[in-house]
């Protein structure tokens, strides 16, 4: 009689647990097609990511490449596709190109907006903070100096990649807007820091000497009315450009030249200015001086 009491609670127990795995069975079945749905959507997403990293990546190299040999229309338009793309390396880099072309015509506007899109777009601090510091190198002319402490004072926290850099920023914008005291504090600091570049540590120890001797206190005046100089217009080629024998006897007796100091363009400066360089933009032979041809002399 026990024997068959234990039979039939066994049986109870064995339908019980069948029918307990028919109601946990498509739970189950769900949880297995989500989390193989999850794993193909997450390779599907590394392979599309992929594809897009090759093809921004050939794209801007093809227009280093286009802009290396002139062709400032198609750089301009292969950095354009690449910053609407989703590798956000490459589009950061292609928004900052736009910004250096956007500062070399002079359209600082909408060359900070780039710099700013650049920095949102950036995919870590190295590349964030690069477009930061170009974004308030723009500005070091005209801004003034609240806004720019506000950009460059978290570039100078301390593991930020480019502190340095931002803080010379600070202290030549503390220069411009005539504050000595606070700009001879900031140059002190980078003079003393162990992890600036020698070039850094050079430039602040010529500006603390000159902050000294009191012959900072005209570069203000000297920057501002050399910024409201017109571009300097270029002649236009004259009768003479088409004949070498004439240019041979020009150069040969000079006429008079134009005598008293020479006050730097605007042009002349911006090209000082560490931001409105671009790799792409940035010519160096354009600051070769010119040679003059000499007429053969008797054999």
């Amino acid at each position: 009689m026990t024997d068959l009491f234990e039979e039939v609670e066994e049986q109870l127990r064995s339908d019980r647990y069948r029918a307990l795995a028919l109601k946990a069975l498509p739970w189950i079945l769900g949880l297995g097609a989500a989390a193989l749905i999850a794993v193909l959507a997450y390779w599907g997403w590394q392979a599309y990511s992929r594809k897009q990293d090759a093809k921004a990546s050939d794209e801007y190299s093809q227009a280093l490449d286009d802009m290396a040999q002139g062709d400032r229309a198609a750089a301009q338009k292969l950095w354009t596709d690449v910053s609407q793309s989703h590798a956000r390396a490459y589009k950061s880099l292609a928004l900052m190109q736009l910004g250096g072309l956007a500062l070399s015509d002079k359209k600082i506007p909408d060359a900070v907006k780039l710099f700013d899109e650049a920095a949102k777009a950036a995919p870590d601090p190295i590349i964030g903070d690069a477009a930061r510091l170009k974004s308030a190198f723009a500005l070091l002319d005209t801004a003034p100096e609240q806004e720019m402490e506000a950009r460059l004072a978290p570039l100078m926290k301390d593991g930020r990649p480019y502190r340095i850099q931002a803080r010379e920023a600070l202290a030549f914008t503390k220069l411009m807007a005539g504050d000595m005291a606070g700009a001879r504090s900031e140059f002190l600091l980078i003079s003393q820091s162990l992890d600036a570049p020698n070039g850094a540590r050079e430039r602040a120890g010529a500006a603390i000497n000159l902050i000294d001797s009191g012959s900072a206190k005209a570069i203000p005046q000297v920057a501002k009315a050399a910024a409201a100089l017109p571009e300097p217009a270029t002649p236009a080629p004259g009768p003479a450009a088409a004949n070498p024998a004439s240019q041979n006897r020009a150069s040969q007796n000079p006429g008079p030249q134009a005598s008293g100091p020479q006050t730097p363009s605007s042009q002349t400066r911006s090209s000082q200015t560490p931001s409105s360089q671009t790799p792409a933009s940035h010519n160096p032979g354009s600051h070769n001086p010119p040679t003059q041809q000499q007429a053969p002399g008797p054999q």
